[in-house]
């Protein structure tokens, strides 16, 4: 088994790391990115390689310019994404599809937070306390920015992602049923944990 030393740094993430970057961002959805880069494809494209095209993206959310890759013993083994939450909510239009309407109202429900969107490491990785030198990342994010808080969220069925975060001192703030449209999941809410600065 491996272990946590000092071999593992933080790096910024580069257009190298797309094909690990699409791979995390997967895990850390439960499969909901692959369901909407399947159904963003064109003729003959796999939505792996859709996922690949929007992380060497220069701009998006899920471009490499935003992730940070946590690394050991030479290799990507983990990542965080995310972005500050600002002081007015974004408005739920009547376009915005349903899958991401319940999202949408809890991202609203946590302004002035900085937001973790991807924090996800390769499965031979996990147990090394990765996930939680990434946590610690993102709140020094926050607390640079001078947020009030941290918030992330999760499916109600994900109880690992939600115990590492709870023992950071995250709490359950709100929740909303999903909206699944064919995606599978085990999950029923996904539930906003938030955590002050």
């Amino acid at each position: 088994m491996l272990k946590h030393n000092d071999s593992t740094r933080l790096r910024p993430a580069t257009p190298e790391d797309a094909g690990v970057l699409t791979t995390l961002i997967n895990h850390a959805g439960e499969g909901l990115p692959v369901y909407l880069w399947a159904r963003m494809a064109g003729p003959g494209e796999s939505p792996w390689a859709v996922g690949r095209a929007r992380a060497v993206r220069e701009t998006g959310g899920f471009s490499y310019r935003n992730a940070t890759i946590a690394e050991t013993e030479g290799r990507a083994a983990g990542t965080l994404i995310g972005y500050a939450i600002g002081s007015q909510p974004d408005p739920v239009s009547a376009d915005t599809p349903p899958m991401f309407v319940p999202l949408q109202e809890l991202e609203n429900r946590a302004l002035c937070t900085w937001y973790v969107n991807v924090l996800a490491v390769l499965p031979e990785f996990r147990n090394l306390g990765l996930g939680s030198t990434l946590l610690d990342r993102a709140e020094a994010r926050g607390r640079a920015l001078g947020k009030q808080g941290m918030s992330i969220i999760v499916s109600s069925a994900n109880h690992g992602a939600r115990r590492l975060y709870e023992r950071h001192g995250y709490v359950e703030k709100a929740s909303r049923a999903m909206v699944k449209e064919g995606w599978v999941n085990n999950g029923r809410d996904w539930v906003l944990l938030t955590k002050p600065l």
